[in-house]
Parts: structure tokens; C-alpha cells; sequence
């Protein structure tokens, strides 16, 4: 007898979803103290003034967050909290992924950053760490943070990339408003729109994907790949913007659950070292991946069958096919990678926890990617 599957799906957010959703935030804060975490560009300017007037005065408006989050800029960042003569009640994030990643540094550090550093590090467990209440609010389609508990801590000095996971970070509230993306550009476009295409595809080759999980990911995929194209074509068109938002969300629902696979393990060190986007790194590597995990039954090779219509060959075809049309080569050399190093990224991708949550083998994805596994001598 077959055996049957036992599995659990939880994800705590509350979505507030729609044109002129940000309209509910200061409802949603009732009258809570807040610090605001948001970039320091005019529009997000006029976006904190706007919040401001219905809201009140953010205790605290922290708006130089760059991209991917340095654990030097953060450390920096967490002391201005020292100098409030009160603490604050809620942290608002209104930016993109990075903003909502720096936001959650913020909310588990509580003002102190050492003792978030070291649960950050593994020196210290769940229980030193009680994040304050995020909200988050997201300006682009991609990066899922607002219905995670974790985010993305970058060390460059050390040339590594930590994650940053409590259940207390899941946010109170996303508020996902297509309105605040209209105008974004096209790199940032598709970077953000395959970030959120790869949250969805490494829920399905993942050790922990459930039928829940499957079903935001066939969702949100077919979503990305249905929308993305048309969009660059027309940034400033509201109805495909929803659509994109959409998708993320649900991709952000997909890999809640599951965490990210063996893409995104390969793409941290490809962003480090050769500064390729994130969006970029963690996504020319899917025809690869999905080619590697042929032939596997269960929910992976449902998903994909569900989401192109193929089998894993075909799938792999139509989306080489769609990342050309968005001018994403999928070959590693365009990136500056080195056979070299191309084999010991893979080989090296597995031993992170990212690694380990895929269903594939090295052996497998040495072969997809057109390299033989090194034979040790006797």
C-alpha cells in the first residue's frame, strides 16, 4: 500500500490587497508608535508624508537602505534606536525587498543589535529574540518578504550571506497596494518579477512542499510567465502590475512554507562575487534545475506539468524561451563564471540548508548542466 503523505501549511500574514490599499495603513497601526523603514528617493518621500498626515510622526525615519543589506550598514543603522526617548510599538517597511529585509533586522534587534547578531549567527536560540510587529508594505512584485518570517542578511567584507528566521517575524499585516509599483523600471521589472518566478519554482523541487505550497506556486508561476513579458512592454499599465503583485504574493505564500532550493543557493555566492542581481543570479539557473529533476514523480512533476503544460524537457524549452525574450541569458559564462568555478558552485550549493531542501542530486544536476561528476581516485 502506498503510503499516504502527512503534511501541515501555516502562514499567520494579514493581506490587505489592491489599488489604494495603502490608504488602510494608518488604520492598521491604530494609533501605534512607529519607526518607518523606506528609501530616501522623492517618491518614497511623498509617501511618508502622505502616511504621515494620517498616522502621525514616525518616532524614527530610517531611509538609506541599499541594496542587498550589509550587516555593517544595519549594525549602524539599529544604534540611531539608542537615541529615542521611547521605543516604538510597530516597525513600517515601505520599499522593496531589501527595505523589508533591513525592517525585520530592525524589528528582532529591538535596539539591540548584538543580541539579534548572535541568534543570527546560531550563538543564541529563538527565545532571546521578540520582535517588535512589522508591517510591510511592498513596491515591487518579487520578493515575497511580506508573508515570511525570514530575511537576507549580506557580510560582504566576509563574502557571505546569513538568514535571518524567527516566527515572530512573519508581519502583522501586508499591505499590497499595485498602485505604488506603477513606474518602476524595466531591469527592475523583470529582476523582481523572476525573483518571485523562483520562489515559486524552488517550492515545488523542495523537500518541503505540500499540496498547499504547490498550488500558490502553480498559481503564482503562471502568473509571472503570463504577465512579465507584457509588462515590459507597458510599465505604467495598472492592470498588469496587479496581476505581478499578485503573483509575488503568492509566490511569497508558495516558499513560506518551503523555504528556497538549490537556485538560490547558487545565486548568493554568483551575487557576491560577480555582482549579478539577485533577481538575475537566482533565476537563469531554472531551465537547468528543471531538466535535472526529470522523471521525478509527486508534487514537483505535477506542479511543472500544471504550470507549462510539458514534461520537465518541454518546460525547460518554453522557459529558456521566455527568459531570452526578457534578455536573461541562461548561460553562466555570459556572467563571468568560469567552468571552474561553475562546477564548484553546484557542488558546493548542496551543503547549505537552501541545498538540502532539493529533491535533485549533484550527479543529476551536473549532468543538466552539461558537466560529468569528478570521479575520486581509488
Amino acid at each position: 500500500m502506498q503510503e499516504i503523505a502527512v503534511w501541515s501549511y501555516r502562514n499567520p500574514v494579514d493581506v490587505r490587497f489592491g489599488q489604494g490599499s495603502f490608504a488602510v495603513l494608518a488604520e492598521l497601526l491604530a494609533g501605534r508608535s512607529y519607526v518607518l523603514v523606506t528609501y530616501g528617493e522623492p517618491y518614497f518621500r511623498s509617501l511618508a508624508e502622505e502616511l504621515q498626515k494620517s498616522a502621525g510622526k514616525p518616532l524614527l525615519t530610517i531611509d538609506d537602505i541599499a541594496p542587498n543589506p550589509d550587516i555593517a550598514r544595519l549594525r549602524q543603522q539599529t544604534a540611531r534606536f539608542t537615541a529615542l526617548a521611547k521605543q516604538p510599538e510597530a516597525i513600517v517597511a515601505l520599499g522593496g525587498g531589501s527595505v523589508i529585509d533591513s525592517a525585520k533586522v530592525f524589528a528582532a534587534a529591538r535596539g539591540d543589535f548584538a543580541a539579534m547578531e548572535n541568534y543570527l549567527r546560531k550563538q543564541a536560540d529563538a527565545a532571546t529574540v521578540s520582535p517588535w510587529p512589522l508591517i510591510a508594505v511592498p513596491t515591487t512584485a518579487g520578493t515575497g518578504s511580506e508573508v515570511t518570517c525570514w530575511g537576507t542578511v549580506w557580510d560582504n567584507a566576509a563574502g557571505v550571506k546569513h538568514s535571518l528566521a524567527h516566527p515572530g517575524l512573519y508581519p502583522e499585516y501586508a499591505v499590497v497596494d499595485p498602485a505604488l509599483m506603477v513606474g518602476k523600471s524595466q531591469e527592475l521589472t523583470v529582476q523582481t518579477g523572476l525573483d518571485a518566478l523562483s520562489h515559486a519554482l524552488e517550492s515545488l523541487w523542495n523537500r518541503n512542499a505540500n499540496p498547499v505550497s504547490m498550488a500558490h506556486a502553480v498559481a503564482a508561476a503562471r502568473g509571472v510567465l503570463s504577465t512579465l513579458p507584457a509588462l515590459v512592454g507597458d510599465l505604467r499599465n495598472l492592470h498588469l502590475r496587479e496581476r505581478m503583485a499578485r503573483a509575488a504574493t503568492l509566490a511569497g505564500f508558495a516558499f513560506s512554507n518551503t523555504k528556497t532550493a538549490i537556485a538560490h543557493s547558487l545565486s548568493y555566492p554568483i551575487t557576491l562575487r560577480h555582482g549579478v542581481p539577485h533577481g538575475i543570479a537566482c533565476s537563469f539557473s531554472l531551465p537547468m534545475i528543471i531538466r535535472s529533476v526529470a522523471g521525478r514523480e509527486g508534487i514537483c512533476d505535477e506542479g511543472l506539468r500544471a504550470i507549462f503544460g510539458a514534461d520537465a524537457a518541454g518546460a525547460a524549452e518554453r522557459l529558456e524561451a521566455t527568459l531570452a525574450k526578457l534578455g536573461v541569458a541562461t548561460d553562466y559564462r555570459h556572467y563571468g563564471i568560469e567552468e571552474a568555478e561553475w562546477r564548484n558552485l553546484i557542488e558546493s550549493a548542496f551543503e547549505g540548508e537552501r541545498g538540502q531542501n532539493f529533491i535533485g542530486s549533484r550527479q543529476d544536476l551536473l549532468l543538466a548542466a552539461g558537466l560529468k561528476e569528478k570521479v575520486s581516485a581509488a
